[in-house]
C-alpha cells in the first residue's frame, strides 16, 4: 500500500469516528419519548402489541404532510377504530363499517383508500396472524436488507380483496399509495418507518417484532433526512427514491453495523427545527452538526444598484 493510500484511510477513518461521536450524541438527545411532536407518540399510548402493531400501520400509512395535519388525521382515524383496535379491524367488514369513513380526508387519501387499508390489513391477520406474519412470508434473513421483502409485501398486499372497499375498484386505486414498491424506484418512506417502529426497540421504538434484524433495516427517507444526509455526505445522490435511502443507510451502517436506522429519528428532526444549513444562506450557524457537516452555503449575488457614477 503506498503511503498517500494509507493516510487517506487514516483520514476516513478519524471522520468517520468524529461522525459517530457526534451523531451518538444526538441519538441519545432525542432518544426519549416526549422529545418532539410525533406519531410515534399515539402508537404509544397502546400497551398490547397487537393494537401497537395495527395503529403503528395506519399511522405510518398517514404519515405524509405537515406533522399537524399527519397527527389530526391518525386521531380522527383512530376515533372510529374504537379503544381496541386489533379487534376492530379483526371484525371489520367494509361494506357494514364503510360508510362512517366517508368524510375522512387526509390531503388525497379518501374514505374509501382508508377503508381499504383496514380492509387489507383485516386479511392479512387473517391469512398470517399478524401484519409481522405477512411481512416475513416474504423475508429473507440472509438478504442484506429488506429491499426485496418490502417489495413482495406490497405486491402481495393488494393481490388481496379490494373490490369489497370499493365496489367498483378504480383503475389506480388510492390504496396502492399505501404500498409502494422499492423495484418501482419508491424510498418506501412510510413502510420503512413502521418497520422502525416494529423492529427497533429503545427509548422511541416499540420492538414488538422479534423476527426480523433492525440490521436489515432502510432509513425512512424524507426532505429533512434527505437535507441533513447530504449535508453530512451520507450519499452520493441528488434525487430521492430507494437507491438513495440504501446509499444513506450503508454510510449510517459504517457506523452501527448492527443498527443503522437508529440515527434516523434525531436526523430527521433536525431537519424539521430548521438547523440544517445545507445549500442555504445561513450555512452552519445553527446547526448542533457544527463541525462535521459541509452545508455548502450559496452565495449571495451581488446587488445590482445603479452606479454612483454616470
Amino acid at each position: 500500500m503506498q503511503i498517500s493510500d494509507c493516510r487517506l484511510q487514516i483520514a476516513d477513518s478519524v471522520d468517520r469516528l468524529l461522525l459517530k461521536g457526534v451523531l451518538d450524541q444526538l441519538y441519545a438527545d432525542f432518544n426519549y419519548p416526549d422529545s418532539t411532536a410525533d406519531p410515534i407518540q399515539i402508537v404509544r399510548r397502546y400497551e398490547r402489541p397487537d393494537d401497537q402493531e395495527v395503529v403503528a400501520f395506519c399511522a405510518a400509512s398517514l404519515a405524509f404532510g405537515r406533522v399537524a395535519s399527519v397527527l389530526q388525521s391518525i386521531e380522527r382515524l383512530l376515533s372510529m377504530m374504537g379503544g381496541d383496535p386489533a379487534a376492530y379491524v379483526r371484525r371489520f367488514d367494509p361494506r357494514r363499517d364503510g360508510h362512517a369513513f366517508a368524510d375522512l380526508v387526509h390531503r388525497w387519501t379518501r374514505g374509501p383508500d382508508l377503508v381499504a387499508l383496514l380492509w387489507l390489513i383485516r386479511q392479512m391477520v387473517d391469512r398470517s396472524e399478524s401484519i409481522e406474519g405477512f411481512f416475513l412470508e416474504g423475508y429473507n434473513p440472509s438478504a442484506p436488507d429488506i429491499e426485496d421483502a418490502l417489495d413482495s409485501f406490497s405486491r402481495r398486499a393488494l393481490a388481496l380483496d379490494t373490490k369489497a372497499a370499493y365496489g367498483r375498484v378504480p383503475p389506480r386505486p388510492g390504496v396502492g399509495y399505501f404500498f409502494p414498491r422499492p423495484s418501482a424506484g419508491s424510498a418506501c418512506k412510510r413502510l420503512n418507518l413502521f418497520l422502525r417502529w416494529m423492529v427497533r426497540h429503545d427509548a422511541l421504538d416499540l420492538g414488538v417484532w422479534s423476527r426480523v434484524s433492525p440490521a436489515k433495516l432502510v432509513v425512512p427517507l424524507d426532505t429533512h433526512v434527505i437535507r441533513v444526509g447530504r449535508c453530512l455526505r451520507l450519499t452520493r445522490y441528488t434525487s430521492p427514491g430507494w437507491a438513495m435511502a440504501r446509499d444513506i443507510t450503508a454510510s449510517l451502517r459504517r457506523l452501527d453495523p448492527d443498527d443503522p436506522v437508529k440515527y434516523d429519528y434525531s436526523l430527521c428532526h433536525l431537519g424539521m427545527m430548521n438547523a440544517c444549513g445545507f445549500n442555504r444562506a445561513q450555512a452552519d450557524s445553527q446547526c448542533l452538526l457544527r463541525g462535521v457537516c459541509r452545508p455548502r452555503a450559496r452565495r449571495r449575488r451581488p446587488s445590482r444598484r445603479p452606479s454612483a457614477r454616470r
